[in-house]
């Protein structure tokens, strides 16, 4: 009897040392999508564009996404007007857009404008877009604001 229970005790530790493992060790990819997280989580805030503005809210919804950085014209509360996060004068404005249009393989500009900015502002702004030579020129919002479909 002794001699049966031997012969089975080797053949349990024989098939362990040759049986591949059939569990999955999900540390490492734990691991790997915690640094991943937290990389995405500290990045994402900085993609946003660095004007401060209090963009009006609408009920229009997001513009799809473009294969190129979109290019973005701000006009904060103060009036002065930055392109992709830097001041540009007045009067340098139209000559700095045909300068960048040149490079750009799209005419599509992001204008983002405070909400306490006068509409007149605004549109003499689009008027210095349109003669620098773009033509798509989408007004940026926030989503939320109130729908006059009832």
């Amino acid at each position: 009897m002794a001699d049966v229970v031997q012969r089975v005790r080797r053949k349990g530790r024989g098939r362990r040392r040759n049986a591949p493992m059939s569990e999955i060790n999900v540390t490492p990819f734990v691991d790997v999508m915690l640094v991943l997280l937290i990389i995405f989580m500290v990045a994402a805030p900085l993609m946003t564009a660095g004007v401060p503005l209090n963009l009006p809210r609408t009920a229009a919804t997001a513009v799809p996404s473009e294969p190129e950085e979109p290019l973005v014209l701000s006009i904060p509360a103060e009036g002065a007007i930055t392109l992709m996060n830097e001041p540009v004068d007045d009067g340098e404005v139209v000559g700095r857009l045909r300068a960048v249009l040149q490079e750009r393989q799209s005419d599509k500009i992001f204008l983002r404008a405070d909400g306490t900015i006068p509409y007149a502002r605004v549109v003499q702004v689009m008027g210095a877009l349109n003669a620098a030579g773009y033509t798509d020129i989408v007004l940026v919002t926030d989503t939320g604001g109130p729908r006059m479909d009832g």
